[in-house]
């Protein structure tokens, strides 16, 4: 029984999503369980402990973190998992509930709070409360993955070292991408570099990167699209002569595809440039269900449209 008092409790809180199949965690080689939020966190964790541990992800591609609610099977993971990490900064909103009352009986970590308050950005739309899409400044994410090295090193001990080697050979790739980005971004002529998507996942990333970035949505999907969005977006696009604009993995493409439409009713021709991946990567195994795969895609996608 080793968290059995909670488990129902748990599921009280947790329930609003659908139900599903889920395969509950084994540890039956012996290995350490960690149980992630989002595809980044698990890619970098993936990264940290090579085979030496069991990583479950509990938002998989497609999934949009900010409206997700945990099913009974995820509670199950939660209830085995040795270690969990999430985002934190209100990312995962629907499920602070659970994390809450997890961290009585077992280590959860917010990976973003070691993001100091300085770096952090600001929401423009709640206030008190800030950006948590931290994982496109890879700057600024180096700093999560640091948190989540050193997370994993205090409960399992015995294989810090190796650990901590995987994560500086991890830190280099991050910067290596973080130099390679800033140089891809920089060939876009400045007036032409306008980066317009979905919602405003893309902060950080213009800010790390020197582009303009505007979201059809705020930083949540919890709200929705209003007519007078559009309207105010097309009304940019049009007066900036914006070339392309985004649509993203995890979110709905009909608001973008709106605004198209209406832009070019207002005699102004504007593409759809690509699809981004913003709150989740793509599907294992292919080249964007990594972290460093998917901000490839990103740049190359956005370079293409806007140059």
């Amino acid at each position: 029984m080793k968290r059995g008092l909670l488990i129902s409790a748990i599921t009280l809180l947790a329930f609003g999503a659908c139900e599903q199949s889920v395969e509950r965690v084994s540890d039956d080689d012996g290995h350490f369980v960690i149980v992630t939020t989002t595809g980044m966190i698990s890619d970098a964790v993936r990264m940290i402990v090579g085979d030496s541990a069991t990583v479950e992800t509990l938002m998989g591609p497609g999934v949009d973190p900010h409206l997700y609610k945990a099913t009974k099977g995820d509670v199950e993971r939660l209830d085995n998992a040795d270690l969990i990490l999430y985002n934190g900064l209100h990312l995962e909103g629907k499920m602070q509930d659970v994390f809450t009352q997890m961290n009585a009986v077992t280590p959860v970590v917010a990976v973003g709070d070691a993001v100091p308050e300085e770096r952090r950005l600001a929401s423009a739309t709640y206030a008190g409360k800030y950006d948590p899409h931290i994982w496109f400044d890879l700057s600024r994410w180096r700093l999560a993955v640091v948190a989540m090295s050193e997370a994993i090193a205090t409960a399992d001990p015995q294989r810090s070292t190796y650990y901590y080697e995987n994560t500086n050979r991890y830190l280099d790739s991050l910067d290596a991408l973080h130099e390679w980005v800033r140089g891809e971004i920089a060939t876009i002529p400045e007036a032409q570099r306008v980066l317009v998507t979905a919602h405003d996942a893309f902060g950080y990333f213009g800010d790390a990167y020197d582009i303009e970035v505007r979201g059809l949505q705020g930083i949540s999907t919890v709200a929705e699209v209003g007519l007078q969005d559009v309207t105010n977006m097309v009304d940019f696009l049009v007066e900036r002569g914006v070339k392309a604009v985004f649509v993203e993995t995890s979110i709905s493409p009909k608001a973008v595809e709106a605004v198209v439409t209406d832009a070019r009713d207002k005699g102004h021709e504007v593409t759809v440039g690509g699809e981004l991946y913003s709150d989740a990567l793509g599907a294992p195994g292919t080249s964007t269900g990594s972290l460093l795969g998917a901000m490839r895609a990103n740049v190359t996608a956005i370079v293409t449209a806007l140059r």
